[in-house]
């Protein structure tokens, strides 16, 4: 368990636009940060971040917080791991006291397969460089394909001692069960025992975007491959990798990809590799997989510029086909470059020097559409074939989000294929109203599927799944005065705003915006119908004999991310709005503001309440003596309205 004097000391180091910025391509908006949302399908950028308040908000999904909570929502870790990445990120040691063995059995099953494999990550490069073996048959392996020391320990790479079950006996060695060495993947367990996966293979480690490892590669040496059929093996699917989820080289990418606006997409470990050697960074391998909507979704948080860079033989060009058309419908930009047949970036890179390669990319690569229409019409002279190839041009047009874009290259088609732009333009239209159908189709598909899930689950007596973090959408349809109640408390609940104040006892005493609600409600026995709210309440007060107490920064580092995400969006709201609608943030002002709403507060009980007894008389039947003490109760609650409203005045809270 990490003490919270380390905690404070990682949130006081913590910036949280570096943070988001690792994961999100963010650029200047005023004061803040924008970019496009990671947690929903977004299209324009809707995700703000604050470097003044150290929060981020998605406008249009509602998700945020701080640092943790982005991380911890991100990247699908615990509190104790988003601390440790931040604490790892900005070189801070971390005082923990030793966890219970509950604490222990509580530890997650994917946080172990992290552990894991870390521990295998480790123990592959530590084989390579020091090893006999590693050194005379992996470490000339790479040699022998001109990888440079510094770029081997730069994307980590390693390998495997031929022995079946050399990591076994080291995972097990070393404290590791041997239950997570097989769910890793790192094993494989069959009726014979359990034995290694990767074992005589050269090793590329999977690090996701931030810079975990989540998987491996493992690829035969050259002498062994004469007649086997797959040279490489890759990790299985696993409770922290899905391989249509991750992008190889992304976490070494990610910073190039930001500066250069542009990514480089690839097929396979060595040409990621031979790039870098050659000074091209931007650029990831999807390992021969057609591109998922996961992967071209991450590639777009960090630009919306891809090229295609493939050899140039038909496996190639069927590379270079495969998922444009998603990725053009994402609104990405897309290129293809392919290279002079027989090489691929590896072996191109290798014959060139590293400014022959970067001009040679910047002579040869062609907007994605023009590839198409010359690639399908080249030498096509059947009219049939031809109208076929055309419309396959249309739909991929048809795709893009951006009218404006559509619109100028169904000009530019209408060109080069010489076909009446009109005609294109109605072929357009048809292919997305088509593609509308379909996918209300599906989405109605989708909603069948999942109404019948819930009724079997209720037929079962199970309960639904609880999402890994809380949407903030728990908080927006509770009564809205206590919502602005917990938000003056959260804003300002250290500010004080009576001084001297004299209460039935004769006492003076001062009062901050926390203590002030908690004690006028506590007047009548008034709580908030929310439960959280009570729990910010309560530790306002609580922390408010501490002189250094201050609302904001602390309910913003909450160690519960439900009230860091709340105060995240409560401090948020506020700062959107513009001046002429802000109210005013001077003692006077703050005073007046709390006292107005708690009478609002006050308001909406004693009408609930009078709307009750309407309801109880409606129900009483023919029973006089209680119609009486009900009439009596709504005379008595009426006469403490109207005291309110004259209290309240003219004056409206909206």
């Amino acid at each position: 368990m990490i003490d919270r004097a380390t905690v404070d000391k990682i949130m006081d180091a913590t910036d949280i636009v570096d943070v988001v910025g690792e994961f999100v391509n963010l650029r200047k908006a005023g004061v803040n940060y924008k970019g496009l949302c990671p947690f929903h399908d977004d299209t324009t950028p809707s995700f703000m971040v604050s470097p003044a308040r150290q929060i981020c908000k998605c406008f249009a999904c509602g998700e945020g917080g701080n640092a943790v909570n982005f991380l911890m929502k991100h990247e699908q870790i615990t509190y104790p791991e988003a601390l440790r990445w931040l604490a790892k990120k900005y070189n801070i040691e971390i005082q923990e006291r030793e966890l219970t063995d509950e604490e222990r059995r509580e530890q997650s099953e994917r946080e172990s397969l992290f552990v894991v494999n870390e521990w295998a990550n480790q123990y592959f490069q530590a084989i390579l460089q020091n090893d006999v073996d590693g050194q005379t048959i992996g470490k000339q392996y790479f040699r022998s394909r001109g990888i440079r020391d510094d770029i081997i320990r730069k994307f980590q790479l390693g390998f495997a001692l031929n022995s079946r079950d050399a990591l076994v006996k080291e995972g097990v060695r070393k404290g590791y069960k041997e239950e997570y060495l097989v769910k890793s993947g790192l094993c494989i367990q069959n009726e014979r025992g359990i034995y290694d996966r990767f074992s005589g293979r050269v090793i590329f480690p999977w690090l996701n975007v931030s810079g975990k490892t989540v998987a491996f590669g493992g690829r035969l040496l050259d002498s062994r491959t004469k007649g086997v059929q797959q040279k490489y093996v890759n990790s299985p699917d696993s409770e922290i990798y899905h391989k249509d989820h991750e992008l190889y080289g992304i976490f070494q990418a990610k910073k190039a990809i930001v500066k250069e606006e542009c990514v480089y997409m690839v097929e396979g470990y060595t040409d990621v590799i031979a790039m870098h050697q050659c000074g091209l960074e931007n650029v990831v391998a999807n390992s021969g997989t057609a591109l998922s909507i996961y992967q071209i979704r991450l590639l777009h948080r960090f630009t919306s510029n891809i090229v295609l860079l493939y050899d140039g033989d038909e496996a190639g060009i069927h590379a270079a086909m495969r998922g444009t058309d998603m990725l053009l419908s994402e609104g990405m930009n897309v290129k293809v470059l392919l290279l002079p047949d027989g090489d691929d970036p590896d072996s191109f890179s290798r014959k060139h020097t590293a400014t022959e390669f970067k001009q040679y990319i910047e002579q040869h690569q062609t907007d994605f559409i023009e590839f198409k229409t010359d690639l399908l019409l080249r030498g096509v002279k059947d009219p049939i074939k031809r109208a076929e190839a055309i419309n396959s041009i249309v739909h991929s047009v048809s795709v893009i989000p951006d009218p404006i874009i559509r619109s100028t290259y169904l000009g530019e088609c209408a060109q080069r294929l010489g076909v009446d732009e009109r005609t294109l333009i109605t072929q357009t239209n048809k292919y997305i109203a088509d593609n509308r159908d379909a996918i209300r189709r599906e989405n109605e598909r989708q909603e069948a599927r999942a109404e019948r899930l819930e009724n079997a689950a209720d037929r079962q007596g199970a309960e639904p799944q609880a999402s890994p973090l809380p949407s903030l959408a728990t908080f927006t349809e509770d009564n809205p005065v206590e919502r602005m109640l917990a938000q003056q408390i959260i804003r300002h609940g250290n500010e004080t705003i009576f001084e001297g104040l004299e209460t039935e006892d004769g006492q003076l005493i001062s009062f901050n915006v926390a203590q002030y609600i908690d004690y006028d409600l506590s007047q009548d026995g008034l709580v908030f119908s929310n439960e959280l709210y009570n729990r910010i309440l309560r530790e306002a007060v609580e922390q408010s004999a501490d002189e250094h107490f201050r609302a904001e920064t602390y309910f913003l580092n909450h160690a519960d991310v439900t009230i860091a995400q709340l105060a995240a969006q409560l401090a948020i709201d506020n700062h959107q709005l513009s001046r002429s609608f802000e109210m005013k943030t001077d003692a006077n002002g703050l005073r007046q503001r709390i006292v107005h709403l708690i009478l609002d507060f006050r308001m909406d009980i004693v009408n609930q309440h009078l709307k009750d007894i309407q309801r109880q008389l409606k129900e009483v039947g023919s029973n006089m003596e209680r119609i009486q003490e009900l009439m009596a109760d709504y005379k008595q609650t009426q006469e403490l309205r109207n005291a309110l409203a004259k209290q309240l005045g003219s004056d409206v809270i909206i």
